[in-house]
Order: C-alpha cells, then structure tokens, then sequence
C-alpha cells in the first residue's frame, strides 16, 4: 500500500512538473493572451484524460476484459455517425441551426441511447450477458462506422470539410466553448461516480459473485454504463475520436500498479492519461513544430500495444 502511495504521489508531483512546463516554456510575445489560451488547453487536457481515463478503466472492469474500451465497443462511433448525419442534412448551415451546446447535449443523449440499447440486449438474458455485451457492442459499433462512412462519401467538399472538424480528433482546435459544459457534466459524474465507487472492486470479482455479495448487479451495470457514455461524450465533444487511448493507459497502470483496488487504479489511471496527453502536446508543439498531432502518435503506438497485447494473449 505504501509503495502504491509512492508512485501516485510520484504521478502528481510530475503531472505538475509538466503542467508548469507547458504553461511557461517558450513564454514570449503577449504574455497575458498566451497563458489564457495555454489555461484552456491544459484544462481541456486533463478533462479529457480524465474522461477516458475513468471510463476505460471501469469499463474493463464490468466487462472483466482489459483489451475493450468504449471506443472499440462503439460508444465513440455514435458520435461520428450523428455529426456526420446532422451535416447531411442541414449542409453548410449545421453549425447555425445547432449550437454548441445543443450539439453537446444531443451527442450526449445519442451516446446514452446507446449504452441503454447494450444493457437493454444484454440483461434480457440471465446466462453469458458479457458474451453478448461484446458481441452487441461490436457489431454495432462496426455498423454505425461503415454508416458514418457511407454518409461521409455522399457529402459535397464543402459540407465534409464542416463534419471532418468533428470526426477528426485533434488536441490543436479543441472545441474550447464547449469546456464549461463539458466540466459540468464530467464533475456531476465524478459526483455520481463516487457514491457507486464502493461496488467496483466487488464487480471486479464477476457477476456471479458480485450478486451472492448482495449487489443488486443489473443496476450498478447500467448507472456505470451512464456514466461512461457521458464521460465518452466529454472527451469526444472537445477533441474528438481517439480509438487506441484508453487500452494504453489502463494497461499501463496495471503493469505500475500491481493491485485490484480502484481506490488506487482510478487516480493512477487519471494520472498517467494527464501525463500522456501533457506530455505529448508539448512534444507536438515545441518539438516537432505541428508537423504532426499527438492523436496520430496515440493511435500508432496505441494500435501497436493492442496487437502486441493479442498476440501475447494468444501466446498464453
């Protein structure tokens, strides 16, 4: 216990570090102007490390599978497919008859349709309800995708220029008008997230023994299931899409943090996605000059960990 102490006082003390750093390195030209807009990407950074972070790792936890995200289960391509269909059908004057905030909320209520249909085809069945979690999750994530896609090939330029803003994700136009709303939302979550924290380390166990430990299983599931569709809906409103992320932060603090208590992999999980994405912007801006987008870089070193973690499972 002590030595998880350590490490996550160790995870604080250089998630500062770096924070500070990205506030003051370079600080040149008008000082005021700089360090307002750097305070609005850190607090979109940490927002959205924090979002996928907590949604990833609890969503491994109700599956019992540490490869699945919400990202590869679908969750994110609701998000594409309904920015996608609101610019096919309102063109290039989407982003007048939808406000940001509107737009916010719609996402978010589409992403909750979501989770609701998964629970909805899951716990109909009393017997092999995470066989079909994956396989629900899957196939319509994979549909809503190839969706996405077909309304995107029937898009003028001009109107897929509009939606590319949205379906792309990119940490150097972060959605800043949507902070306030998005910290909202995601501190309501942290609120609601804590009361049902106790349960987490009992769902770990499995669904079986979750119920004889007198859980009530079905309804914990969907409240965390609420919450990771809104958590997902903050990160994706403010940067977009980021497929590989959370399988590499949530198997990063498994391999620092060799124990099964929440209390402890939650903050770490929060801790090491706000150093990864700290750290990676910074390296985007200050040393590779923008050539690049820390999203490219998540998703390949991201997509590679995930094969690597295939074969080393198929392996055992």
């Amino acid at each position: 216990m002590k030595k998880n102490s350590r490490r996550i006082a160790l995870l604080v003390t250089l998630t500062l570090l770096l924070v500070a750093v990205f506030f003051l390195y370079d600080l040149t030209g008008n000082r005021e102007y700089v360090l307002e807009r750097r305070a609005y990407k850190v607090a979109a950074l940490l927002l959205v490390a924090g979002s996928i972070g907590y949604s990833s790792l609890v969503f491994q936890t109700l599956t019992g599978n540490r490869i699945l995200t919400p990202a590869i289960m679908g969750f994110e391509a609701v998000y594409l497919l309904f920015q996608t269909v609101i610019v096919f059908i309102y063109g290039d004057k989407t982003f007048r008859v939808l406000t940001e905030s509107a737009n916010f909320g719609w996402s978010v209520l589409m992403m909750l349709g979501f989770a609701v249909l998964i629970y909805l085809f899951v716990f109909r069945r009393e017997k092999n309800n995470m066989y079909f979690l994956l396989l629900t999750g899957l196939i319509l994530g994979t549909l809503f995708t190839t969706l996405s896609s077909f309304v995107q090939m029937l898009l003028d330029p001009n109107e897929f220029s509009l939606a590319e803003a949205r379906i792309f994700a990119s940490f150097n136009r972060m959605n800043t008008a949507l902070l306030g709303y998005a910290a909202g939302a995601g501190a309501l979550m942290l609120i609601l997230a804590w009361h049902y924290h106790k349960y987490l380390d009992v769902l770990a166990l499995g669904r079986e023994q979750a119920i004889n430990l007198g859980v009530n299983y079905k309804g914990v599931t969907l409240v965390f299931l609420f919450i990771i569709s809104v958590l997902v809906s903050v990160s994706t409103a403010l940067v977009g899409p980021i497929t590989f992320f959370g399988i590499l932060v949530t198997n990063l603090t498994y391999e620092l943090f060799k124990t099964h208590r929440h209390s402890v992999l939650l903050p770490a999980c929060a801790l090491i996605s706000s150093i990864t994405l700290v750290a990676g912007q910074f390296l985007v801006e200050h040393l590779f000059n923008m050539t690049t987008t820390i999203s490219i870089l998540i998703n390949f070193i991201g997509g590679v960990y995930f094969l690597y973690i295939l074969l080393k499972a198929k392996k055992l």
